[in-house]
């Protein structure tokens, strides 16, 4: 018998199904440059989309659209919001097959600039159509959600997502923290700084201001994105990087560029399905509590709310950000190597239904108590403790959904899919949830 078989057979029948620990595989560094301009591009997009939350609902009573009726601003807020999510359900997965097509960085190019334009018309808006208008223009134009995590699954492999994706909740709560800051602070300038804006122009328009600090955020965003981000297409990488940076052979190349191609239909495998319906989940039960906070702080007492003026709610809402923020960015990783992304996002989304029961306890103990107290702020201090943790259950499935992915080159399909499934159902969270609760004021 030949000694060197026999050793061969020896040692397969010897090696562990399951590695040990010692043999787990090295995490891979992260390419900290283009991650650290690709989070930064991120960042603005939070900021301008949070920046008006906490005036939107005092703009609806400004323009006299309800009449004087305060329990149907919800109606007119949730239709301002939900539209943005009908026009971004209707395009989003166009963009992300573009971008497997002509790259990236194109399409990043397009949508920055069209949410700057859009953010600029809502400072100009006076009435309520060009409000609708410039949140659908907002949305038409917007693929950056779904392409930039397909950027960063492109960065990144299955050792170090985890760290990488901790980044996108991480960003989007810092956003939170700065747009509402923004928001609240520079909404109406006249009336707090009556010196330097005088003006006629800032009676006409007492929204602009917060709006064009989010542009400039934008423009800033899309000179950076130009200069010194890479494409991560592998297809449209430059030819030195192509083969070379990732190991690809040009035959390897050939064959996921025709995959970019392939009907939508195949690859709605169920290891692409799954995820997707689950994230679709997560978006309505996120979006319904994004739009319900604000209304909560704002709405009159004697209706069932908080009272809260716009800084108030800027203030609170700027808190919940930056606590979840660091949250995120610090332990979030290793609750994924700890746990597991899948058990992580059970555990997360089990959290909104004590989210969700805070509303009408909070409503309770206004109405008990008769005024806005320390009980109230033990209470939103509680909501922000559960809110964190039903945050990470998106960093969660936007793993499971990156690693559904049969190639690279539709990835960015598979994110537009994803992200369209998720706006759709904004689009009905919003709607439904602002709906039940102007409802629940007027009846």
């Amino acid at each position: 018998m030949d000694t060197s078989n026999s050793r061969e057979i020896i040692a397969n029948e010897t090696t562990p199904l399951v590695p040990t620990k010692s043999s787990k595989k090295l995490k891979t560094p992260l390419p900290k440059l283009q991650i650290g301009i690709l989070i930064t591009l991120q960042l603005a997009e939070p900021i301008a989309s949070t920046s008006i939350l906490p005036y939107i609902n005092q703009l609806i009573r400004e323009l006299g659209i309800t009449g004087g009726d305060d329990a149907a601003v919800g109606y007119y807020a949730g239709i301002i919001e939900s539209l943005f999510f009908v026009a971004q359900a209707l395009m989003v997965l166009r963009w992300g097959r573009l971008s497997d097509r002509i790259g990236r960085k194109p399409v990043l190019v397009i949508g920055l600039s069209g949410a700057c334009i859009s953010i600029l018309c809502f400072g100009l808006s006076t009435t309520f159509w060009s409000l609708v208008i410039s949140r659908c223009l907002c949305g038409l134009l917007n693929g950056n959600a779904g392409v930039m995590k397909t950027m960063m699954g492109e960065l990144t492999d299955s050792t170090n997502m985890a760290q990488a994706f901790a980044l996108f909740p991480f960003v989007w709560c810092i956003g939170s923290f700065i747009g509402p800051l923004i928001g609240g602070t520079l909404a109406r300038p006249q009336d707090r700084w009556p010196v330097l804006f005088a003006n006629g122009f800032w009676e006409k328009f007492p929204y602009f201001l917060p709006c064009a600090v989010a542009a400039c955020l934008f423009v800033l965003a899309v000179l950076m994105m130009s200069i010194f981000l890479e494409e991560t297409l592998p297809t449209k990488r430059r030819p030195k990087s192509t083969s070379a940076m990732l190991g690809i052979s040009s035959d390897e190349l050939l064959h996921q560029q025709s995959m970019a191609y392939m009907p939508l239909r195949s690859l709605l495998t169920p290891s692409v399905v799954i995820p997707i319906a689950n994230y679709t989940l997560l978006a309505l039960l996120d979006i319904s509590f994004i739009v319900l906070l604000p209304l909560l702080l704002s709405t009159p007492t004697h209706l069932g709310g908080l009272g809260f003026d716009p800084t108030t709610i800027g203030s609170w809402m700027a808190v919940f950000g930056i606590t979840n923020g660091i949250f995120q960015a610090l332990f979030f990783a290793r609750i994924v190597d700890w746990i597991g992304p899948k058990c992580l996002f059970c555990v997360s989304v089990s959290c909104y239904a004590p989210l969700m029961a805070m509303f009408p306890i909070m409503s309770w103990i206004v109405h008990v108590r008769g005024e806005v107290d320390h009980a109230i702020t033990f209470a939103l201090l509680f909501l922000m403790g559960i809110q964190i943790a039903s945050d990470m259950a998106f960093g969660a499935i936007f793993m499971l959904i990156t690693a559904s992915a049969p190639t690279n080159n539709v990835l960015g399909a598979i994110n537009g899919l994803g992200q369209t499934s998720a706006s759709v159902a904004r689009v009905v969270g919003s709607t439904l949830a602002t709906s039940l609760f102007a409802a629940s004021k007027e009846y």
